[in-house]
Protein backbone atom coordinates (compact mmCIF):
# COMPACT_ATOMS: atom_id res chain seq x y z
CA UNK A 1 0.00 0.00 0.00
CA UNK A 2 2.76 2.19 0.93
CA UNK A 3 6.07 0.35 0.78
CA UNK A 4 6.38 0.70 4.92
CA UNK A 5 7.82 -1.72 6.83
CA UNK A 6 5.86 -1.66 10.43
CA UNK A 7 8.60 -3.18 12.42
CA UNK A 8 11.30 -0.16 11.04
CA UNK A 9 8.20 3.14 11.11
CA UNK A 10 6.61 1.99 13.86
CA UNK A 11 2.91 1.15 14.25
CA UNK A 12 1.60 5.01 14.55
CA UNK A 13 3.33 6.02 11.81
CA UNK A 14 2.29 2.88 9.99
CA UNK A 15 -1.57 3.83 10.68
CA UNK A 16 -1.29 6.99 9.77
CA UNK A 17 0.16 6.08 5.89
CA UNK A 18 -2.20 3.57 5.82
CA UNK A 19 -4.94 6.33 6.52
CA UNK A 20 -3.78 8.59 4.02
CA UNK A 21 -3.59 5.94 1.47
CA UNK A 22 -7.26 5.02 2.34
CA UNK A 23 -7.94 9.10 2.00
CA UNK A 24 -6.25 8.70 -1.72
CA UNK A 25 -8.29 6.31 -2.71
CA UNK A 26 -11.61 7.91 -1.34
CA UNK A 27 -10.96 11.11 -3.56
CA UNK A 28 -10.77 9.14 -6.58
CA UNK A 29 -13.54 6.72 -5.86
CA UNK A 30 -15.58 10.04 -5.77
CA UNK A 31 -14.29 10.40 -9.03
CA UNK A 32 -14.65 7.86 -10.40
CA UNK A 33 -10.60 7.69 -11.39
CA UNK A 34 -9.87 4.79 -8.66
CA UNK A 35 -8.42 2.44 -11.66
CA UNK A 36 -7.06 5.31 -13.31
CA UNK A 37 -3.60 5.33 -12.29
CA UNK A 38 -2.31 7.77 -14.07
CA UNK A 39 -4.01 10.18 -13.00
CA UNK A 40 -2.91 12.89 -10.27
CA UNK A 41 -4.36 16.76 -9.13
CA UNK A 42 -2.74 19.19 -6.03
CA UNK A 43 -4.94 17.34 -3.56
CA UNK A 44 -3.26 13.77 -4.79
CA UNK A 45 0.15 14.75 -5.44
CA UNK A 46 -0.49 16.60 -1.53
CA UNK A 47 -1.85 13.38 -0.01
CA UNK A 48 1.07 11.26 -1.88
CA UNK A 49 3.79 13.67 -0.22
CA UNK A 50 2.43 12.41 3.60
CA UNK A 51 3.40 9.19 2.30
CA UNK A 52 7.05 9.60 2.27
CA UNK A 53 9.54 9.51 5.08
CA UNK A 54 9.57 12.77 6.81
CA UNK A 55 12.82 14.43 6.07
CA UNK A 56 14.12 17.99 7.06
CA UNK A 57 15.66 19.35 4.15
CA UNK A 58 18.74 20.94 4.58
CA UNK A 59 19.08 24.51 5.50
CA UNK A 60 20.12 27.31 3.18
CA UNK A 61 22.28 30.01 3.60
CA UNK A 62 19.30 32.35 2.71
CA UNK A 63 17.09 30.85 5.52
CA UNK A 64 19.77 31.60 7.71
CA UNK A 65 19.82 35.12 6.87
CA UNK A 66 16.22 35.69 6.95
CA UNK A 67 16.22 33.87 10.29
CA UNK A 68 18.63 36.15 11.38
CA UNK A 69 16.93 39.59 10.56
CA UNK A 70 13.59 38.19 12.22
CA UNK A 71 12.98 39.78 15.52
CA UNK A 72 12.61 37.40 18.20
CA UNK A 73 9.67 39.52 19.61
CA UNK A 74 7.45 42.43 18.30
CA UNK A 75 7.39 45.56 19.75
CA UNK A 76 5.82 46.19 23.67
CA UNK A 77 2.94 48.57 22.24
CA UNK A 78 2.01 45.73 19.24
CA UNK A 79 -1.88 45.67 19.69
CA UNK A 80 -2.68 41.58 20.25
CA UNK A 81 -5.57 40.92 17.66
CA UNK A 82 -8.96 40.77 20.23
CA UNK A 83 -10.31 37.41 20.46
CA UNK A 84 -13.71 35.85 19.17
CA UNK A 85 -16.47 34.80 21.25
CA UNK A 86 -16.05 31.58 20.57
CA UNK A 87 -12.37 31.82 21.16
CA UNK A 88 -12.94 33.64 24.57
CA UNK A 89 -15.22 30.78 25.79
CA UNK A 90 -12.46 27.83 24.08
CA UNK A 91 -9.32 29.55 25.77
CA UNK A 92 -7.81 26.87 27.87
CA UNK A 93 -5.00 28.78 29.19
CA UNK A 94 -6.65 32.33 31.25
CA UNK A 95 -5.17 30.67 34.88
CA UNK A 96 -1.37 30.97 33.51
CA UNK A 97 -1.18 34.70 32.31
CA UNK A 98 -0.47 35.78 29.70
CA UNK A 99 1.49 33.73 26.87
CA UNK A 100 4.89 35.27 25.49
CA UNK A 101 4.71 37.53 22.47
CA UNK A 102 6.35 35.90 19.33
CA UNK A 103 5.87 36.61 15.46
CA UNK A 104 3.15 35.39 14.11
CA UNK A 105 3.64 33.07 11.15
CA UNK A 106 0.94 31.86 8.41
CA UNK A 107 1.20 28.93 6.38
CA UNK A 108 -1.64 27.80 3.78
CA UNK A 109 -1.69 24.92 1.58
CA UNK A 110 -4.22 24.52 -1.73
CA UNK A 111 -4.67 20.85 -1.10
CA UNK A 112 -7.13 18.85 1.22
CA UNK A 113 -6.25 17.22 4.58
CA UNK A 114 -7.38 13.90 5.11
CA UNK A 115 -8.94 13.28 8.61
CA UNK A 116 -5.62 11.26 9.66
CA UNK A 117 -3.33 14.53 9.80
CA UNK A 118 -5.53 16.43 11.60
CA UNK A 119 -5.51 13.79 13.88
CA UNK A 120 -1.99 14.02 14.29
CA UNK A 121 -2.63 17.77 15.37
CA UNK A 122 -4.74 16.94 17.69
CA UNK A 123 -2.28 14.14 19.01
CA UNK A 124 0.05 17.21 18.62
CA UNK A 125 -1.53 19.00 21.46
CA UNK A 126 -1.65 16.48 23.99
CA UNK A 127 2.65 15.86 23.61
CA UNK A 128 4.81 16.82 27.27
CA UNK A 129 6.35 19.88 27.45
CA UNK A 130 9.52 18.14 27.61
CA UNK A 131 8.64 16.43 23.94
CA UNK A 132 7.89 19.47 22.25
CA UNK A 133 10.84 21.15 22.84
CA UNK A 134 12.97 18.84 22.03
CA UNK A 135 11.10 18.86 18.47
CA UNK A 136 12.00 22.40 18.67
CA UNK A 137 15.73 21.71 19.34
CA UNK A 138 15.43 20.04 16.22
CA UNK A 139 14.66 22.54 13.55
CA UNK A 140 10.93 22.30 14.67
CA UNK A 141 10.23 19.52 13.19
CA UNK A 142 7.03 17.97 14.14
CA UNK A 143 5.14 14.80 12.71
CA UNK A 144 3.49 16.23 9.92
CA UNK A 145 5.74 17.93 8.02
CA UNK A 146 9.52 19.19 7.59
CA UNK A 147 11.49 22.40 10.01
CA UNK A 148 10.36 25.10 8.20
CA UNK A 149 6.54 23.90 6.90
CA UNK A 150 3.77 23.77 10.05
CA UNK A 151 1.05 21.27 10.20
CA UNK A 152 -2.55 22.24 8.86
CA UNK A 153 -6.19 21.05 10.32
CA UNK A 154 -9.21 20.86 8.14
CA UNK A 155 -12.34 21.35 9.07
CA UNK A 156 -13.45 18.00 7.25
CA UNK A 157 -11.97 15.52 4.67
CA UNK A 158 -13.04 17.18 1.72
CA UNK A 159 -11.62 20.46 -0.31
CA UNK A 160 -14.71 22.59 0.62
CA UNK A 161 -13.72 22.65 4.18
CA UNK A 162 -9.68 23.69 3.69
CA UNK A 163 -8.23 26.17 6.43
CA UNK A 164 -5.05 27.30 7.12
CA UNK A 165 -3.77 27.33 10.55
CA UNK A 166 -1.77 30.22 11.94
CA UNK A 167 1.26 29.00 13.87
CA UNK A 168 3.64 30.83 16.35
CA UNK A 169 7.08 29.98 16.45
CA UNK A 170 9.78 31.82 17.77
CA UNK A 171 12.52 33.55 15.19
CA UNK A 172 15.67 32.09 16.48
CA UNK A 173 15.79 28.90 18.94
CA UNK A 174 18.91 29.10 20.55
CA UNK A 175 20.36 25.39 21.32
CA UNK A 176 19.42 24.07 24.73
CA UNK A 177 20.97 24.84 28.15
CA UNK A 178 22.26 22.24 30.27
CA UNK A 179 19.10 22.92 32.85
CA UNK A 180 16.85 22.37 29.43
CA UNK A 181 18.87 19.16 28.02
CA UNK A 182 17.90 17.79 31.97
CA UNK A 183 14.55 19.00 31.95
CA UNK A 184 14.23 17.30 28.39
CA UNK A 185 16.04 13.89 30.00
CA UNK A 186 13.54 13.68 32.68
CA UNK A 187 11.30 10.17 31.67
CA UNK A 188 7.80 10.81 30.24
CA UNK A 189 4.63 9.93 32.46
CA UNK A 190 1.33 9.16 31.37
CA UNK A 191 -0.84 11.78 31.09
CA UNK A 192 -3.72 9.46 32.21
CA UNK A 193 -2.99 8.12 35.33
CA UNK A 194 0.51 9.86 36.19
CA UNK A 195 2.85 6.83 36.39
CA UNK A 196 5.97 6.72 34.91
CA UNK A 197 6.28 4.88 31.12
CA UNK A 198 7.45 1.69 31.71
CA UNK A 199 8.12 -1.43 29.07
CA UNK A 200 5.39 -4.31 30.38
CA UNK A 201 7.08 -7.32 31.42
CA UNK A 202 4.94 -9.97 31.32
CA UNK A 203 4.08 -11.79 34.65
CA UNK A 204 5.63 -14.43 36.15
CA UNK A 205 3.48 -17.63 36.91
CA UNK A 206 3.54 -19.49 39.99
CA UNK A 207 5.30 -22.80 40.35
CA UNK A 208 2.25 -24.64 40.32
CA UNK A 209 0.50 -23.06 37.30
CA UNK A 210 3.70 -23.80 35.35
CA UNK A 211 4.20 -27.64 36.43
CA UNK A 212 0.17 -28.16 35.30
CA UNK A 213 0.71 -26.20 31.54
CA UNK A 214 3.98 -28.30 31.43
CA UNK A 215 1.90 -31.70 32.58
CA UNK A 216 -0.47 -30.46 29.50
CA UNK A 217 -3.33 -29.93 31.92
CA UNK A 218 -5.82 -26.59 30.99
CA UNK A 219 -5.34 -23.78 33.61
CA UNK A 220 -9.14 -23.37 34.68
CA UNK A 221 -10.73 -20.65 35.34
CA UNK A 222 -11.75 -21.65 38.82
CA UNK A 223 -9.14 -23.92 39.94
CA UNK A 224 -6.26 -23.46 42.50
CA UNK A 225 -3.91 -21.84 40.70
CA UNK A 226 -6.22 -19.02 39.35
CA UNK A 227 -8.55 -18.46 42.42
CA UNK A 228 -8.34 -14.44 41.80
CA UNK A 229 -8.63 -13.91 38.09
CA UNK A 230 -6.82 -11.02 36.68
CA UNK A 231 -9.45 -8.44 36.18
CA UNK A 232 -9.03 -6.13 33.28
CA UNK A 233 -7.45 -2.96 33.24
CA UNK A 234 -10.02 0.15 33.14
CA UNK A 235 -10.42 1.45 29.96
CA UNK A 236 -8.28 5.11 29.39
CA UNK A 237 -11.90 6.86 28.48
CA UNK A 238 -13.09 6.21 32.10
CA UNK A 239 -10.34 7.18 34.03
CA UNK A 240 -10.63 9.91 32.37
CA UNK A 241 -13.95 10.46 33.39
CA UNK A 242 -13.55 9.67 37.05
CA UNK A 243 -10.83 12.11 37.21
CA UNK A 244 -12.74 14.83 35.87
CA UNK A 245 -10.21 15.42 32.67
CA UNK A 246 -13.44 15.06 30.42
CA UNK A 247 -17.29 15.25 30.88
CA UNK A 248 -20.64 14.03 29.30
CA UNK A 249 -23.04 17.03 29.13
CA UNK A 250 -26.68 17.45 27.45
CA UNK A 251 -27.02 20.36 25.58
CA UNK A 252 -29.44 21.78 23.41
CA UNK A 253 -30.36 25.13 21.23
CA UNK A 254 -31.68 27.00 23.96
CA UNK A 255 -30.18 30.14 23.09
CA UNK A 256 -27.52 30.18 26.05
CA UNK A 257 -24.10 31.21 24.95
CA UNK A 258 -22.38 28.03 26.80
CA UNK A 259 -25.02 25.74 24.39
CA UNK A 260 -24.39 27.37 21.23
CA UNK A 261 -20.29 27.19 21.82
CA UNK A 262 -20.49 23.18 22.44
CA UNK A 263 -23.28 22.67 19.59
CA UNK A 264 -20.88 24.61 17.38
CA UNK A 265 -18.31 21.91 18.18
CA UNK A 266 -20.75 18.92 17.63
CA UNK A 267 -21.02 20.34 13.99
CA UNK A 268 -18.19 21.36 13.78
CA UNK A 269 -16.74 17.14 14.98
CA UNK A 270 -19.69 15.75 12.51
CA UNK A 271 -18.50 17.58 9.55
CA UNK A 272 -14.94 16.69 10.08
CA UNK A 273 -15.87 12.87 10.79
CA UNK A 274 -18.70 12.26 8.22
CA UNK A 275 -17.41 13.76 5.03
CA UNK A 276 -19.63 13.14 2.60
CA UNK A 277 -22.58 14.28 4.70
CA UNK A 278 -23.80 17.86 3.30
CA UNK A 279 -21.88 20.43 5.67
CA UNK A 280 -25.65 22.01 5.91
CA UNK A 281 -27.32 19.65 6.40
CA UNK A 282 -25.55 18.65 9.58
CA UNK A 283 -25.83 22.30 10.75
CA UNK A 284 -29.54 22.71 10.13
CA UNK A 285 -29.99 19.52 12.25
CA UNK A 286 -27.55 20.30 14.93
CA UNK A 287 -28.71 23.45 15.69
CA UNK A 288 -32.54 22.57 15.36
CA UNK A 289 -34.62 23.15 18.44
CA UNK A 290 -36.08 19.60 18.10
CA UNK A 291 -32.65 17.95 17.99
CA UNK A 292 -30.91 16.87 21.46
CA UNK A 293 -27.28 16.10 22.07
CA UNK A 294 -24.98 14.51 24.09
CA UNK A 295 -21.55 16.02 23.92
CA UNK A 296 -18.05 14.81 25.31
CA UNK A 297 -16.25 17.87 26.13
CA UNK A 298 -12.75 18.18 27.67
CA UNK A 299 -10.61 20.74 29.14
CA UNK A 300 -13.47 23.05 29.29
CA UNK A 301 -15.76 23.32 25.55
CA UNK A 302 -13.71 21.45 23.77
CA UNK A 303 -16.06 18.63 21.75
CA UNK A 304 -14.00 15.34 21.32
CA UNK A 305 -17.08 13.00 20.85
CA UNK A 306 -21.18 13.53 20.63
CA UNK A 307 -24.04 12.27 19.67
CA UNK A 308 -27.17 13.63 18.25
CA UNK A 309 -30.65 12.21 18.15
CA UNK A 310 -34.74 13.13 17.71
CA UNK A 311 -36.81 11.99 20.79
CA UNK A 312 -40.24 11.56 19.63
CA UNK A 313 -41.55 10.72 23.19
CA UNK A 314 -45.57 10.06 22.16
CA UNK A 315 -43.98 7.15 19.83
CA UNK A 316 -41.76 6.06 22.32
CA UNK A 317 -38.59 5.70 20.45
CA UNK A 318 -36.24 8.03 19.30
CA UNK A 319 -33.86 8.83 15.71
CA UNK A 320 -30.18 8.48 16.34
CA UNK A 321 -29.25 10.99 13.42
CA UNK A 322 -25.41 11.42 13.98
CA UNK A 323 -22.69 9.61 16.11
CA UNK A 324 -19.29 10.30 15.89
CA UNK A 325 -15.95 10.86 18.18
CA UNK A 326 -12.22 12.67 17.16
CA UNK A 327 -10.17 10.41 15.22
CA UNK A 328 -7.45 10.39 18.15
CA UNK A 329 -9.16 9.45 20.73
CA UNK A 330 -11.20 6.55 19.22
CA UNK A 331 -8.91 3.84 20.66
CA UNK A 332 -10.07 4.89 24.16
CA UNK A 333 -13.55 3.60 24.19
CA UNK A 334 -15.02 7.06 23.69
CA UNK A 335 -17.69 5.38 21.46
CA UNK A 336 -18.91 2.75 23.89
CA UNK A 337 -18.92 5.09 26.80
CA UNK A 338 -20.77 7.67 25.19
CA UNK A 339 -23.35 4.84 23.90
CA UNK A 340 -23.78 3.46 27.54
CA UNK A 341 -24.17 7.25 28.90
CA UNK A 342 -26.60 7.74 26.21
CA UNK A 343 -28.91 4.69 26.90
CA UNK A 344 -28.81 5.83 30.94
CA UNK A 345 -29.52 9.71 29.67
CA UNK A 346 -32.81 8.72 28.07
CA UNK A 347 -34.26 6.07 30.59
CA UNK A 348 -34.18 9.22 33.30
CA UNK A 349 -35.00 11.65 31.13
CA UNK A 350 -38.07 10.04 28.83
CA UNK A 351 -39.45 6.74 31.10
CA UNK A 352 -41.43 5.65 28.41
CA UNK A 353 -39.20 5.49 25.64
CA UNK A 354 -37.42 1.64 25.04
CA UNK A 355 -36.57 1.96 21.68
CA UNK A 356 -33.69 3.89 19.48
CA UNK A 357 -33.84 3.74 15.07
CA UNK A 358 -30.72 4.78 13.19
CA UNK A 359 -29.23 4.33 9.88
CA UNK A 360 -25.77 3.03 10.06
CA UNK A 361 -23.36 2.59 6.78
CA UNK A 362 -22.05 -0.07 6.07
CA UNK A 363 -18.94 1.09 7.83
CA UNK A 364 -20.83 1.61 11.22
CA UNK A 365 -22.81 -2.02 10.99
CA UNK A 366 -20.66 -3.52 13.01
CA UNK A 367 -20.13 -1.20 15.80
CA UNK A 368 -23.62 -0.66 16.29
CA UNK A 369 -24.15 -4.24 16.61
CA UNK A 370 -21.56 -4.35 19.45
CA UNK A 371 -23.81 -2.03 20.87
CA UNK A 372 -26.87 -3.56 21.06
CA UNK A 373 -28.03 -2.92 17.81
CA UNK A 374 -30.16 -5.40 15.02
CA UNK A 375 -31.26 -5.08 11.70
CA UNK A 376 -34.75 -6.71 12.76
CA UNK A 377 -36.79 -4.08 12.97
CA UNK A 378 -39.37 -5.42 15.92
CA UNK A 379 -40.74 -2.13 16.30
CA UNK A 380 -43.57 -1.87 14.25
CA UNK A 381 -43.53 -0.34 11.13
CA UNK A 382 -46.65 2.03 11.49
CA UNK A 383 -45.09 3.81 14.42
CA UNK A 384 -41.84 4.75 13.05
CA UNK A 385 -42.28 5.34 9.37
CA UNK A 386 -42.84 8.83 8.42
CA UNK A 387 -40.92 10.09 11.10
CA UNK A 388 -37.47 9.33 10.69
CA UNK A 389 -35.75 10.36 7.58
CA UNK A 390 -34.45 7.83 5.19
CA UNK A 391 -30.58 7.56 3.68
CA UNK A 392 -29.67 6.07 0.21
CA UNK A 393 -27.14 3.29 1.08
CA UNK A 394 -27.77 2.95 4.90
CA UNK A 395 -28.65 0.04 7.18
CA UNK A 396 -31.93 0.31 8.96
CA UNK A 397 -30.75 -0.68 12.90
CA UNK A 398 -32.93 -0.49 16.15
CA UNK A 399 -32.13 -1.28 19.94
CA UNK A 400 -34.24 -2.26 22.94
CA UNK A 401 -33.37 -1.42 25.96
CA UNK A 402 -34.31 -3.15 29.18
CA UNK A 403 -35.82 -1.27 32.47
CA UNK A 404 -33.76 -3.41 34.95
CA UNK A 405 -30.36 -3.16 33.12
CA UNK A 406 -27.96 0.13 34.41
CA UNK A 407 -26.31 0.52 31.40
CA UNK A 408 -23.35 2.61 32.79
CA UNK A 409 -22.70 -0.71 35.00
CA UNK A 410 -23.16 -3.13 32.43
CA UNK A 411 -19.19 -4.51 32.61
CA UNK A 412 -19.90 -5.02 36.11
CA UNK A 413 -23.56 -6.70 35.42
CA UNK A 414 -21.70 -9.11 33.17
CA UNK A 415 -19.14 -9.96 35.44
CA UNK A 416 -21.05 -11.05 38.27
CA UNK A 417 -23.15 -13.10 35.85
CA UNK A 418 -20.30 -14.91 34.42
CA UNK A 419 -19.15 -15.72 37.92
CA UNK A 420 -22.33 -16.98 38.54
CA UNK A 421 -22.09 -19.52 35.68
CA UNK A 422 -19.32 -20.47 36.48
CA UNK A 423 -20.10 -21.14 39.98
CA UNK A 424 -23.19 -23.55 38.42
CA UNK A 425 -20.68 -25.21 36.19
CA UNK A 426 -18.04 -26.14 38.89
CA UNK A 427 -21.05 -27.77 41.08
CA UNK A 428 -21.38 -30.08 38.45
CA UNK A 429 -18.80 -30.50 36.37
CA UNK A 430 -15.36 -31.44 37.77
CA UNK A 431 -13.21 -29.63 35.20
CA UNK A 432 -11.61 -27.12 38.08
CA UNK A 433 -10.39 -30.22 40.39
CA UNK A 434 -6.54 -30.85 39.54
CA UNK A 435 -4.65 -34.49 39.94
CA UNK A 436 -1.74 -35.07 40.71
CA UNK A 437 -1.07 -36.66 37.69
CA UNK A 438 1.44 -39.55 36.54
CA UNK A 439 4.71 -40.43 38.34
CA UNK A 440 7.31 -38.34 37.41
CA UNK A 441 9.48 -41.83 36.51
CA UNK A 442 7.15 -43.02 34.11
CA UNK A 443 8.63 -40.30 31.28
CA UNK A 444 12.21 -41.38 31.97
CA UNK A 445 11.21 -45.08 30.73
CA UNK A 446 10.57 -44.96 26.65
CA UNK A 447 9.26 -48.16 27.06
CA UNK A 448 6.82 -47.72 29.09
CA UNK A 449 2.88 -48.64 28.60
CA UNK A 450 0.15 -46.71 31.03
CA UNK A 451 -3.47 -47.88 30.62
CA UNK A 452 -5.58 -44.90 30.11
CA UNK A 453 -7.71 -45.50 32.64
CA UNK A 454 -5.07 -45.66 35.63
CA UNK A 455 -4.85 -41.98 34.58
CA UNK A 456 -5.99 -39.95 37.22
CA UNK A 457 -9.19 -37.82 36.47
CA UNK A 458 -9.38 -39.13 33.10
CA UNK A 459 -12.51 -41.54 33.93
CA UNK A 460 -13.96 -39.01 35.80
CA UNK A 461 -14.17 -36.82 33.11
CA UNK A 462 -16.53 -39.23 31.17
CA UNK A 463 -13.61 -40.26 28.84
CA UNK A 464 -13.94 -44.04 27.00
CA UNK A 465 -11.72 -45.98 24.73
CA UNK A 466 -14.48 -45.26 21.58
CA UNK A 467 -13.40 -41.50 21.72
CA UNK A 468 -9.65 -42.53 20.77
CA UNK A 469 -11.33 -43.72 16.87
CA UNK A 470 -13.17 -40.35 17.05
CA UNK A 471 -9.79 -38.67 17.92
CA UNK A 472 -8.17 -40.32 14.53
CA UNK A 473 -10.75 -40.36 12.04
CA UNK A 474 -9.81 -37.96 9.58
CA UNK A 475 -11.69 -34.74 9.31
CA UNK A 476 -12.16 -35.40 5.58
CA UNK A 477 -11.11 -31.56 4.83
CA UNK A 478 -8.33 -30.69 2.30
CA UNK A 479 -6.26 -27.52 2.23
CA UNK A 480 -8.10 -26.43 -1.00
CA UNK A 481 -11.58 -27.01 1.31
CA UNK A 482 -10.14 -25.13 3.71
CA UNK A 483 -8.85 -21.91 1.57
CA UNK A 484 -12.23 -21.91 -0.09
CA UNK A 485 -14.17 -21.43 3.55
CA UNK A 486 -11.34 -19.24 4.33
CA UNK A 487 -12.05 -17.03 1.12
CA UNK A 488 -15.92 -16.72 1.26
CA UNK A 489 -15.94 -16.32 4.78
CA UNK A 490 -13.40 -12.85 4.03
CA UNK A 491 -15.59 -12.15 0.98
CA UNK A 492 -18.64 -11.93 2.86
CA UNK A 493 -17.51 -10.03 5.87
CA UNK A 494 -15.96 -7.17 3.64
CA UNK A 495 -16.88 -3.68 3.96
CA UNK A 496 -18.48 -3.56 0.00
CA UNK A 497 -19.59 -7.10 -0.24
CA UNK A 498 -23.19 -5.92 1.36
CA UNK A 499 -24.74 -6.39 -2.47
CA UNK A 500 -23.30 -9.83 -3.01
CA UNK A 501 -24.34 -11.55 0.25
CA UNK A 502 -27.93 -13.01 -0.89
CA UNK A 503 -29.67 -13.56 -4.50
CA UNK A 504 -31.61 -10.35 -6.04
CA UNK A 505 -34.87 -9.46 -5.25
CA UNK A 506 -36.90 -10.64 -8.71
CA UNK A 507 -39.80 -8.27 -7.14
CA UNK A 508 -37.32 -5.51 -6.74
CA UNK A 509 -35.94 -5.52 -10.02
CA UNK A 510 -38.04 -6.84 -12.48
CA UNK A 511 -35.77 -7.11 -15.26
CA UNK A 512 -33.16 -8.62 -13.90
CA UNK A 513 -33.34 -12.34 -14.45
CA UNK A 514 -34.36 -11.43 -18.41
CA UNK A 515 -30.50 -9.54 -18.46
CA UNK A 516 -28.82 -11.93 -16.26
CA UNK A 517 -29.12 -15.40 -17.29
CA UNK A 518 -26.26 -17.13 -15.04
CA UNK A 519 -27.01 -15.58 -11.66
CA UNK A 520 -24.70 -16.06 -8.54
CA UNK A 521 -24.47 -14.71 -5.35
CA UNK A 522 -22.39 -16.04 -1.83
CA UNK A 523 -25.91 -17.54 -0.02
CA UNK A 524 -25.37 -19.98 -3.48
CA UNK A 525 -21.65 -20.23 -3.67
CA UNK A 526 -22.23 -21.06 0.24
CA UNK A 527 -24.70 -23.94 -0.06
CA UNK A 528 -22.82 -25.42 -3.13
CA UNK A 529 -19.38 -25.28 -0.96
CA UNK A 530 -21.65 -27.20 2.19
CA UNK A 531 -22.94 -30.07 0.15
CA UNK A 532 -19.57 -30.38 -1.74
CA UNK A 533 -20.61 -29.18 -5.60
CA UNK A 534 -16.97 -27.83 -5.89
CA UNK A 535 -14.60 -30.54 -6.55
CA UNK A 536 -11.71 -27.92 -6.32
CA UNK A 537 -10.31 -24.16 -6.10
CA UNK A 538 -11.05 -23.12 -9.53
CA UNK A 539 -14.87 -24.22 -9.88
CA UNK A 540 -15.50 -22.03 -7.00
CA UNK A 541 -13.15 -19.29 -8.31
CA UNK A 542 -15.44 -19.26 -11.79
CA UNK A 543 -18.41 -18.59 -9.58
CA UNK A 544 -17.23 -16.33 -7.63
CA UNK A 545 -16.02 -14.51 -10.98
CA UNK A 546 -19.42 -14.73 -12.34
CA UNK A 547 -20.47 -12.62 -9.32
CA UNK A 548 -18.84 -9.80 -10.26
CA UNK A 549 -19.36 -9.96 -13.79
CA UNK A 550 -23.31 -10.40 -13.57
CA UNK A 551 -22.89 -7.05 -11.35
CA UNK A 552 -20.80 -5.10 -14.09
CA UNK A 553 -23.08 -6.64 -16.76
CA UNK A 554 -26.10 -5.17 -15.39
CA UNK A 555 -24.94 -1.81 -13.59
CA UNK A 556 -23.62 1.17 -15.25
CA UNK A 557 -19.51 1.96 -14.74
CA UNK A 558 -20.03 4.54 -12.72
CA UNK A 559 -22.27 3.00 -9.94
CA UNK A 560 -21.24 2.02 -6.43
CA UNK A 561 -22.50 -1.47 -7.46
CA UNK A 562 -20.04 -1.51 -9.92
CA UNK A 563 -17.23 0.27 -8.44
CA UNK A 564 -17.83 -2.28 -5.22
CA UNK A 565 -17.87 -5.43 -7.68
CA UNK A 566 -14.33 -4.39 -8.81
CA UNK A 567 -12.84 -3.29 -5.40
CA UNK A 568 -13.99 -6.84 -4.29
CA UNK A 569 -13.01 -8.66 -7.24
CA UNK A 570 -9.22 -7.21 -7.23
CA UNK A 571 -9.91 -8.37 -2.86
CA UNK A 572 -10.18 -12.13 -4.35
CA UNK A 573 -7.06 -11.94 -6.44
CA UNK A 574 -5.06 -10.84 -3.66
CA UNK A 575 -5.88 -13.58 -1.49
CA UNK A 576 -5.55 -15.68 -3.86
CA UNK A 577 -2.35 -15.22 -4.60
CA UNK A 578 -1.69 -15.43 -0.98
CA UNK A 579 -3.31 -18.94 -1.09
CA UNK A 580 -1.26 -19.82 -4.02
CA UNK A 581 1.81 -18.51 -2.16
CA UNK A 582 1.63 -21.09 0.84
CA UNK A 583 1.08 -23.83 -1.64
CA UNK A 584 3.84 -23.49 -2.96
CA UNK A 585 6.13 -23.42 0.09
CA UNK A 586 6.57 -19.62 0.37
Amino acid sequence: MHTADKDIIGADEFARRGRVAVRIDELLEDMGLLLDFDYTDSDIESLRLQMRALESPPKSPLSEILNDMLPSSPAPNAAQPPLSPASSFLSEGDSFGPPTKRRRVSFSSESSLSNSESSSSEDEEEKPLAAKRAEMSRGGRGKGGGSRKQRQRTGGKGSAGKKSKASTAPAHIPPPTEAERADMAIPQVNGINGHQVVVKVEDKMDESQLTRLVTGVTVDAGGTASANPTTKAEKPSYVELRKGIIQIVPVENDGESRSLVILTGLKTLFQKQLPKMPREYIARLVYDSNSKCLAIIKRGYKVVGGICYRPFPHRGFAEIVFFATASVDQVKGYGGMLMDHFKAHIKSTYPNMHHFLTYADNYAVGYFRKQGFSKEISLDRSVWAGYIKDYEGGTIMQCTMLDKVDYRKTKEIVAQQREAILEKIREKSRSHIVYDGLDPNLWRNPEARVDPKDVPGLRESGWTPSMVALTLRPSGKNPERSAMEKLLSDMQSHPVAWAFLSPVNGEEVPDYYEVIKQPMDFATMEHKLDTNQYPDLDSFVRDARLVFENCRTYNNEGSQYHKNATKLEKFMENQLAQIKLKKDGY
